[in-house]
């Protein structure tokens, strides 16, 4: 029979102890990063959130950096929407533009790493820049995909794609700035506004064809 080793604070380890401690680690890390921003972030401030030990945090994470990188890997959706039939209004590309930009969330997502921390540590963090990368690729796909299953008539592909950039553009451009449209007591966009910019996407894509 298998004994779990004891810890050095004299607990014994299990997976599930192990496992809960870790997410409690990222969770703290989350929650602190997305207050305060990563570099005013002090790992022993993670290990108080935590409520663990810090040899505890560097137990799963050997740096800081490592325990950004997991939030990163773990904490961004691998694919921003895996139907896009629930989105489509056929014949319709402004509505189903404005459908998307809903079912994505990108504003108020549940994520603090996607609503936030992504967003504010793009420009130092290597890992940060890469899931940046990817996740623009992916909306850009499915940008591209919805315009032409929601498009009145054929369109080039050329047009596709540059349609599909203006948007995924314009919707992060608004996931970026909520923030800064609060701290300073601006009014956030409204949903006519997105209408707005999806009408004119979609009239692009009708005029170049």
């Amino acid at each position: 029979m298998h004994v779990p080793k004891p810890d050095r604070a004299g607990r014994r380890r299990s997976r599930k102890v192990d496992g809960d401690a870790r997410q409690l680690i990222l969770d703290a890390a989350e929650n602190l990063f997305a207050a305060h921003g990563f570099d005013a972030t002090a790992t022993a401030a993670i290990a108080g959130a935590a409520g663990v030990p810090k040899g505890l945090v560097f137990y799963y994470f050997p740096t800081k950096d490592s325990i950004l990188s997991a939030l990163m890997a773990e904490r961004v959706p691998p694919h921003p929407l895996a139907d896009i039939n629930s989105v489509i209004s056929p014949g319709d590309p402004a509505t189903s533009l404005v459908n998307l930009d809903a079912a994505l969330n990108l504003r108020d997502h549940h994520s603090s790493v996607l609503r936030v921390i992504m967003w504010r540590e793009a420009d130092t963090h290597p890992d940060v820049r890469k899931q940046l990368r990817r996740m623009r690729d992916q909306l850009l796909d499915v940008t591209a995909r919805v315009l032409q299953a929601s498009a009145p008539g054929p369109v080039q592909p050329g047009t596709l794609r540059a349609c599909a950039a203006a948007w995924v553009s314009a919707m992060l451009a608004v996931a970026t700035t909520d923030r800064l449209h609060t701290l300073d007591g601006l009014s956030l966009p409204t949903a006519d506004e997105m209408l707005g910019i999806s009408r004119v996407v979609a009239a692009g894509m009708t005029h170049l064809g």
